[in-house]
C-alpha cells in the first residue's frame, strides 16, 4: 500500500467506514510505515478534540447567572465628549492649541507696564517717560505700535496706528494713512497678540 492511498483510508477508518481488510491493510502499512504512523496520531488527537467540542455545555441555572451578573462591576458609561475627541482628533488638537495660547496671553495680560514702541524708522519719534511724540513735519513710513503709553501724532504715518493699553492724541495737523486702533480689553489684546503672531510667522 502506498502511503497516498493510506492516507485517504486514515480518515476512513476514523469515521468507521472500512471493512475488515482494508483496516488490516491500513494497519500493516503503519507498522512498516513511520510518517503515516505518525500522521495517523495526529488525526486521532484531532478528532478525540472535535469530539469533546461537541458535547454539549453544562446548563447554568438563572440564580447563577443573575449571582454572576450581580457581582460584576457596571461598566462605565462614556461621556458624549469623549466620542467626539476620537471622532475629531485635528480639531480637538486646533482646539487645545488655541487654548493654551489664549491661557498664556491672558495670564500676561496687564502683568507688563514696560513702554513697548514697534514700528519703521523710529528715530522720527520722541519719547517722554511714557508718551511718544510724532512731531509735525516728521513721518513714520508704516505702522506705530505704541503698547503701555500714549501716543501723540502731530505728522504723518503712512499705515495703521494701535495702541495697546494706552491712549492716543491725534493732532489737526496729523496724518494717518491706515487704521486707528486702540486695544484696552483683554479679548481684543489676546486676537491682536494672535494675529501679530501668525504674521510674523507668515513673513519670516
Amino acid at each position: 500500500m502506498e502511503c497516498k492511498e493510506a492516507v485517504s483510508l486514515m480518515h476512513l477508518y476514523l469515521d468507521g467506514d472500512l471493512s475488515m481488510l482494508e483496516k488490516e491493510e491500513l494497519q500493516d502499512h503503519l507498522l512498516e510505515c513511520q510518517d503515516c504512523r505518525m500522521r495517523f496520531k495526529e488525526l486521532e488527537r484531532t478528532e478525540m478534540m472535535l469530539f469533546g467540542i461537541q458535547h454539549p455545555l453544562p446548563s447554568v441555572t438563572d440564580e447563577l447567572t443573575d449571582r454572576i451578573l450581580g457581582v460584576m462591576p457596571t461598566p462605565k458609561r462614556q461621556q458624549p465628549w469623549v466620542k467626539w475627541i476620537r471622532r475629531h482628533p485635528a480639531a480637538t488638537a486646533a482646539a487645545f492649541f488655541l487654548v493654551v495660547i489664549l491661557s498664556s496671553l491672558l495670564s500676561n495680560w496687564g502683568q507688563n507696564s514696560q513702554l513697548v514702541v514697534r514700528g519703521d524708522n523710529l528715530d522720527q519719534v520722541v519719547i517722554h517717560g511714557n508718551t511718544v511724540i510724532v512731531p509735525e513735519g516728521k513721518a513714520i513710513n508704516g505702522d506705530l505700535t505704541v503698547e503701555n503709553g500714549t501716543a501723540q501724532v502731530y505728522g504723518d504715518v503712512e499705515g495703521n496706528l494701535t495702541v495697546i493699553d494706552g491712549s492716543y492724541y491725534q493732532a489737526s495737523t496729523a496724518h494717518i494713512s491706515g487704521q486707528v486702533k486702540s486695544i484696552d480689553r483683554a479679548l481684543d489684546w489676546v486676537w491682536y497678540k494672535i494675529s501679530d503672531l501668525f504674521t510674523e510667522v507668515a513673513y519670516r
